[in-house]
């Protein structure tokens, strides 16, 4: 399916852009969004009081909650106007994405999370671990209360390909031989993935036309893509209180993101041995960090990363075009901007 066969008639004056973004599409959405808190908050209790309160210190820290409110705002574009499944189904992606953020932070090691203690620096790794393991499981019950074998076929694919992704990260991790193409994969299964089925979910309760679901969902695809992008150039060129987790904790963990792959790829013999001595060997002395980040700034590594993390925001852009223009389709066109802004 092309979907640049019909061309954005929105004019970029129109797109409200940066924070500015993020705060139309909570507005435009916030009845919804205040319901699916609300529900939220209900199915994460449970008699076993470590469960709610573990919950509560990671899902009350904050966040944008960004993946439901596209699956909200997704929704809405798509005609959908009356009924909760919106609601419910956003809370189900939240309550995903919660449960990855505990066992990625048990993984890394993470001490923060979101400019605050992590949950597993705060009560250990098995109670992460396992609560977890709990909130996957409160999604799932959520799916099949929803009834729609076609939302729990993406939601259950996409949980699958969010841990193939994570798995193939320990696998490249401390490799500079990883290529470009193995980066792409594990940043299109562990993000991308779930921004894709927020959005498409939301085109199955509306029972949009089949161009408007794959639309939506090239939408969330391509969006995530471009998120984790700017992501992994955060990690070395953000402030750690703008970040939310501490700066330069990639380069630590030996992980191959593309700023790395670039940089790499163009530096000396010299330089290919630093990334092997810090990134495979792990051995890091106190002054490596800032090599690391000289080294991506001689080679233009941050600017073409986020020019790749453009590239693909302008393919979500595009994948909208399935759309008329509109207060929701100009909502989510700034969210794209916004994504890729984070970088400046």
């Amino acid at each position: 399916m092309d979907l640049s066969v019909a061309p954005s008639t929105t004019a970029a004056s129109d797109i409200v852009r940066g924070e500015d973004a993020l705060a139309a599409l909570t507005a435009l959405v916030r009845d919804d969004l205040e319901a699916c808190n609300r529900l939220i908050v209900e199915r994460m209790q449970s008699p076993v009081a470590l469960i709610p309160q573990l919950a509560a210190h990671i899902v009350a820290a904050g966040g944008k909650r960004l993946r439901p409110l596209l699956t909200l705002a997704a929704a809405k574009l798509a005609g959908y106007r009356d009924g909760q499944r919106h609601v419910a189904l956003a809370a189900c992606v939240e309550f995903i994405h919660t449960a990855t953020l505990l066992h990625d932070d048990v993984v890394d090691e993470s001490a923060l999370r979101r400019g605050q203690a992590s949950a597993n620096a705060l009560f250990g790794n098995k109670p992460s671990v396992l609560v977890g393991d709990f909130l996957f499981a409160r999604a799932f019950q959520v799916m099949v209360e929803d009834g729609s074998l076609e939302v729990l076929r993406i939601l259950s694919e996409a949980s699958a390909t969010i841990a193939e992704g994570e798995v193939l990260q320990l696998i490249t991790q401390n490799d500079t031989a990883t290529t470009e193409a193995q980066y792409l994969a594990v940043i299109e299964g562990k993000t991308a993935a779930l921004f894709a089925a927020a959005t498409e979910v939301g085109a199955i309760v509306a029972a949009c036309t089949p161009a408007q679901q794959q639309g939506l969902r090239a939408y969330g695809h391509n969006l995530g893509v471009a998120f984790q992008l700017i992501d992994d150039a955060l990690d070395y060129s953000a402030k750690q209180e703008a970040l939310g987790k501490t700066v330069g904790d990639d380069f630590r963990e030996g992980k191959i993101t593309l700023p790395v792959l670039l940089a790499f790829q163009r530096g000396d013999e010299a330089e290919r041995a630093f990334w092997r001595r810090t990134l495979e060997e792990r051995e890091q002395a106190d002054e490596d960090l800032a090599r690391a980040i000289a080294l991506m700034e001689k080679h233009a590594a941050f600017a073409d990363t986020v020019g790749r993390a453009r590239d693909y925001g302008n393919a979500a852009l595009e994948a909208l075009a399935v759309f008329p223009d509109g207060v929701e389709r100009r909502a989510l066109e700034g969210i794209v901007e916004f994504c890729i802004s984070r970088a400046r």
